[in-house]
């Protein structure tokens, strides 16, 4: 055993790897070279024995490498990976490359392949040594996985996501096939085979995406929820969700090391059984991936023991502490044990570099921009004062975006007749197995509706990443259920080195229209949480004012790049205050005067408000306050974004950057007053930028406190405080 390699022969990369050893048996005959030759992306016979061989060297060099990059900072997840570790090097062998997993914890196993097919030197990462030095570091590798690493195809953080850019993915690039790692441990979120089986039912065709289930039997801290069931059980658990095939690969039925219990630690076995399970591997993955490019939805299980083949097993596998470093003696003899020749390095970065067509960084999907149709849209201009539904007139040019994007999805849970967007529906049809003209629904629609806001946010969020245009639509109540993913991404947006279509949301049926559902329908409390994302540099929220406004505040999300952008707006019958010229530059500008008194001497007051049902109330009060004398500005906050200061916002570390922010001339033309009052159908967070720059002397909010079974919108409104009356006497007491 060498603690260090022969500079005279060894190649640069591994520069920094403490352990080397002997050559394997057999080891000239078979791997005397690369077995994916120059020119070639994949193996071409997968039971050759030296496709095998290598094979096995690819899977112990990505533990290698994973173990001594979470040593080298005694901290980062092994053992999940670990687990995974033949499973992942036969898809890269087998020249499957566009990767993703749904386990954010085995980012230092994915770093370890990218690092192995030469995809980080892209970030200046060319040797062990930098690997390690840049491992969950600013501007390095981060311990989950983000959208800036390259090669890498999407973002893991939380349980649950994975399986949604997969599907992605395989939509939008029927050709490739996306194997998305599982974990076992995460298998008790409830969503993810739901939504692979929801997926596969709206889209039969679409099976070019196969879910690895890496069956370890532990979770994070203890033993996974699914660690007691047979082998029979978990195939037919998959079955029972729709999967056709599922290859399952049991480590236990190759050992001869006498390992108690059903998982095993196949990294014990004798070589010969490790080359065997190895080959049961390789052959079990290339019948999985062919199954699932013929057509066939494909499950392919690894089941082996947590840990495998690194430092120790079980939980106790799973996360590196402060005290487990490079010096301590059980990551050394994990080290030790997993070390491999100084030529086996060689093979390896041939393989996996030649593997998909090249690195990852030169290959996977996300690497590139998809092409997009151009758009022209037509808009409808209402006259200013006449009423219009706000929701109805974005559905319209959802249709138009529909019709000319083939690609474009809109995904909704609770229907989109419910939000008076049944134009979308009726333009572009209910993605259905049985054709029904009443109720919109086709084999072929566009509109995606299972009854889960995570699949329908999981899907258009991912196809956002992925390059494509989507829309996610959902009453602002539920948006929570999915929202997770939406942050998810749109952090991974902000780090992309590419453009992307932003990911664009859209939430109807705000807390004051739903008054007799009820606070099971009033959480509008969600828009602080949009607030507080502002602050990243790439989120905006839009609170377009009316029928006119929405139209260009849609259009401006759909022709932006890589930011988030939600708009909330009602589904009800609203005054019209803007033309589309108005309303375009109040969008982009972040605000605009919907409303002045011309005249008025006893002080002025301003109204600045987020919302469209809320201004009624508010022009109530104008009438009112005019009457006492008062001059009024009613002052519509549209893009509140761009109402910060530059200072405020994370805006330049983006991809994609956008500054645009109000100066404080025109700021304060817009908000300097004696009162100034700041008015919210939802919470007060959305209003802040306005509140941390107003010049005023006295100011307060009227917002959401909390919600209640009412009749009427007036009513709840009356319940938080949001009337006229309540406005009034604010002003009475601050001036």
């Amino acid at each position: 055993m060498s603690t260090h390699p022969s500079q005279s022969h060894a190649p640069g990369f591994i520069d920094g790897i403490q352990y080397l050893d002997e050559p394997w048996p057999d080891f000239d005959q078979y791997a005397d070279k690369a077995v994916i030759g120059e020119g070639q992306s994949a193996i071409t016979d997968v039971s050759d024995a030296r496709s095998v061989y290598q094979t096995l060297l690819g899977a112990d060099a990505l533990r290698y490498v994973t173990l001594q990059t979470c040593g080298a900072k005694g901290s980062g997840h092994p053992g999940g990976f670990a687990s995974s570790a033949e499973a992942h090097a036969a898809l890269m062998m087998l020249g499957h490359t566009n990767i993703v997993t749904e386990v954010g914890h085995h980012a230092p196993g994915f770093y370890a392949s990218m690092f192995l097919d030469s995809s980080l030197e892209e970030m200046g990462i060319h040797s062990m040594n930098d690997l390690m030095a840049r491992f969950r570091e600013k501007h390095g590798l981060l311990g989950h996985l983000s959208g800036a690493i390259p090669g890498l195809l999407a973002p893991a953080g939380p349980l649950g996501q994975g399986q949604h850019f997969a599907m992605a993915g395989a939509l939008l690039h029927r050709d490739k096939l996306f194997p998305v790692t599982i974990g076992d441990g995460g298998m008790g979120e409830p969503y993810v085979l739901n939504a692979m089986m929801h997926f596969h039912t709206a889209f039969p065709d679409v099976t070019n995406f196969l879910p690895v289930l890496i069956w370890n039997g532990y979770s994070q801290e203890h033993h996974s929820m699914v660690s007691l069931h047979s082998n029979d059980a978990m195939v037919q658990y998959w079955k029972g969700h729709g999967f056709e095939e599922v290859v399952l690969v049991d480590a236990s039925e190759f050992d001869d090391s006498s390992q108690e219990g059903a998982f095993v630690d196949s990294s014990r076995f004798s070589f010969g059984q490790r080359l065997a399970f190895t080959r049961a591997v390789l052959e079990g993955v290339n019948q999985a991936a062919r199954s699932a490019m013929g057509g066939t939805l494909t499950a392919f299980i690894i089941k082996q023991l947590k840990g495998s083949g690194v430092h120790t097993v079980g939980a106790k596998s799973h996360n590196l502490y402060p005290a487990d470093t490079l010096d301590a003696e059980h990551i050394i003899e994990g080290l030790k044990r997993r070390a491999l020749p100084t030529q086996a390095w060689s093979i390896v970065r041939d393989n996996f570099s030649r593997a998909g067509g090249g690195p990852a960084v030169k290959s996977v999907v996300t690497e590139f921009e998809l092409d997009l149709p151009a758009l022209n849209i037509e808009m409808q201009e209402f006259s200013v004062g006449e009423k219009a539904v706000p929701s109805t007139a974005m559905g319209a040019l959802v249709a138009q975006v529909g019709q000319q994007d083939s690609r474009f999805i809109v995904a909704n849970a609770d229907g989109n007749e419910a939000s008076a967007m049944k134009n979308i529906n009726d333009a572009l049809k209910i993605r259905h197995p049985t054709t029904d003209p009443l109720y919109n629904q086709s084999p072929t629609g566009q509109v995606y509706e299972p009854l889960n806001e995570d699949a329908c946010a999981g899907l258009a969020s991912a196809l956002a990443l992925f390059g494509s245009r989507a829309l996610w639509l959902s009453y602002e109540s539920f948006a929570i259920n999915g929202w997770p993913i939406v942050q998810t991404v749109s952090q991974a947006m902000a780090e992309l080195r590419r453009k992307t279509p932003s990911i664009v949301t859209m939430f109807t049926a705000g807390a004051l229209e739903q008054g007799r559902n009820g606070w099971t329908h009033q959480r509008p409390e969600i828009e602080n949480y949009f607030g507080a994302m502002m602050r990243n540099g790439n989120h905006f929220v839009l609170f377009p004012c009316d029928a006119n406004t929405i139209q260009t505040a849609y259009e401006y999300a759909t022709n932006s790049f890589n930011k988030s952008m939600t708009l909330i707006a009602s589904k009800s019958a609203l005054p019209v205050y803007l033309t589309l010229d108005e309303a375009r530059s109040a969008v982009q500008q972040g605000a605009t005067v919907i409303y002045e008194s011309e005249g008025g001497n006893k002080g002025n007051i301003v109204f600045a408000v987020t919302g469209d049902m809320v201004l009624l109330p508010v022009f109530e009060a104008r009438d009112r306050l005019e009457s006492e004398g008062y001059r009024v500005r009613i002052v519509a906050v549209v893009n509140p974004r761009q109402l910060y200061r530059p200072s405020d916002i994370a805006w330049e570390s983006v991809s994609q950057p956008e500054q645009g922010f109000m100066s404080d001339k025109a700021f304060n033309a817009l908000f300097d007053g004696d009162v100034l009052l700041a008015v919210s159908g939802g919470p007060s967070a959305a209003l802040e930028p306005v509140l941390l720059r107003s010049r005023a002397p006295k100011r307060d909010t009227v917002c959401w406190k909390r919600g209640e079974t009412t009749a009427s919108p007036a009513e709840i409104m009356e319940f938080n405080g949001i009337t006229a009356e309540a406005m009034i006497e604010r002003v009475h007491h601050l001036s």
